[in-house]
């Protein structure tokens, strides 16, 4: 799979550098955490790479944090982009670097079924010097849809609920005061996402954000009648923070792009998230 994915990028016309230890494998793990580290740390001190694409998610980025140098990757600053387990590595790196990484495609995505528009977000996002990016579901998708109004403008940051939650207690947990947090997850019965939920509201992450954007639940079944959208409107809605939910990013068939540390403004009263920092072209 990941010497076809490969494949797919250099038949795009992208140069592509291996990791030493991608073909690793330490049990579930792709080789121990201090190789994935060096890695990682390899990529983005070569100043060749203009992109690092982790080959997909799992449970194993939050090993790899300890041996992270945040200072030297701030010194080489460059696109990383993901989603699922690596939300908790693309909202670290823009913490403790003020580098802007990317909620999109992961490796396993470049291959002919990804729909063109998670493609376009992708390349828009990093390709194209813009001031201003609106974020839209693909016209095949209801649009965005407004619970709790507001107007709110912040840092953006978010991903997977399931590894925000793991990371509570950690030196890398996320920082949500004033910030647009979008959420979203996959395969988790509803009681399950509530749990997780009530531990982000429960350390403080959920009451002080300065908007909420809740994205797709992909197969995430009901559980006892209750439904995730209800949940939304039962659990976050009373919160009174600007709310949007039905965001396509992350593990749903559609993915928007979402650059984990810029500045964006949610207009519920309109129904947009938009962008407003200016994002540099890179690759």
């Amino acid at each position: 799979m990941i010497k076809a994915r490969i494949a797919t990028l250099q038949q795009m016309g992208f140069q592509v550098v291996v990791g030493d230890y991608v073909f690793a494998q330490n049990g579930f793990l792709a080789g121990t955490d201090q190789q994935r580290a060096a890695d990682l740390m390899k990529m983005f001190q070569n100043d060749q790479v203009r992109l690092i694409l982790p080959v997909r998610g799992g449970v194993g980025v939050s090993g790899i944090l300890p041996y992270l140098d945040f200072a030297e990757i701030a010194r080489h600053p460059k696109w990383i982009s993901g989603y699922s387990d690596i939300t908790v590595l693309l909202n670290a790196i823009s913490y403790f670097t003020g580098l802007i990484t990317l909620h999109s495609l992961l490796l396993i995505d470049f291959k002919p079924s990804t729909p063109a528009y998670n493609f376009n977000q992708f390349f828009e996002q990093t390709s194209v010097y813009a001031y201003s990016r609106t974020i839209q579901n693909p016209p095949e998708l209801p649009p965005m849809v407004s619970l709790v109004q507001g107007n709110a403008t912040g840092v953006l940051l978010g991903g997977n609920l399931t590894s925000f939650a793991g990371s509570l207690g950690t030196p890398y947990e996320i920082d949500t005061s004033g910030k647009i947090l979008v959420l979203e997850d996959t395969h988790e019965p509803v009681n399950t996402v509530y749990r997780y939920l009530l531990q982000l509201y429960q350390a403080g992450k959920l009451d002080g954000c300065a908007g909420i954007v809740m994205g797709q639940c992909s197969d995430c079944p009901e559980a006892y009648a209750v439904s995730y959208d209800q949940l939304i409107r039962s659990f976050i809605v009373p919160l009174g923070i600007p709310l949007m939910t039905g965001l396509a990013t992350g593990h749903g068939f559609y993915k928007a792009a979402l650059p984990i540390g810029a500045t964006a403004n949610l207009n519920t009263y309109a129904s947009t998230l938009t962008v407003v920092e200016p994002i540099v072209e890179v690759i």
